[in-house]
């Protein structure tokens, strides 16, 4: 199962309020970029545009990137996959809710959020969100046994453990990205 990181280039680009969607199939819309001044985001199932009624099923590839004011997100059960650097740099970012319908989870999606950049939210010298395994520490070494019942793996979840010798991957693992 691979991730889908890049949307359509040929696809339909519309915004509503302080959010850029883009068609992916004629059913189908992923977000694609918000407004840096945003500071919470509610996103819903569905997206309706000019009297079509999208469901969304993707957060593309930097689609909050520098949103710094950005607190909180709640992702809907329709998406499915969240793009490389989806959330970089969203300093303020507390709050995000990963449903079970996102199998795929992008590289550095998190890095340099107010989540990532707390070390309460690390345990054992890992930042889970939700049941997905988003990064392990750098300076990590030896064995590291990820926890029952993690279903994603983001993608660059492991870089630089230059001193990693193992790892234990339960089986409700669903996606390594």
């Amino acid at each position: 199962l691979a991730c889908i990181t890049a949307l359509n280039l040929w696809a339909e680009e519309f915004k509503i309020g302080k959010l850029t969607f883009q068609t992916i199939t004629p059913t189908t819309v992923g977000l694609s970029h918000a407004d840096e001044d945003i500071t919470k985001v509610l996103l819903s199932e569905t997206i309706n545009y000019k009297g079509n009624s999208y469901t969304l099923t993707h957060i593309g590839r930097s689609a909050f990137e520098g949103c710094f004011s950005l607190e909180s997100v709640t992702i809907p059960n329709s998406v499915t996959s969240i793009g490389d650097r989806a959330f970089i740099y969203c300093y303020a970012l507390t709050s995000v809710t990963i449903p079970n319908s996102v199998t795929c989870i992008g590289y550095r999606a998190f890095e340099g959020t107010a989540l990532y950049n707390d070390p309460a939210n690390w345990e054992n010298g890992a930042l889970y969100i939700d049941d997905c395994l988003i990064k392990v520490d750098e300076g990590f070494a030896g064995h590291f046994r990820i926890k029952e019942n993690t279903r994603v793996i983001a993608g660059g979840a492991f870089e630089d453990c230059s001193s990693l010798t193992s790892v234990t991957i339960p089986n409700s693992v669903t996606c390594i990205g």
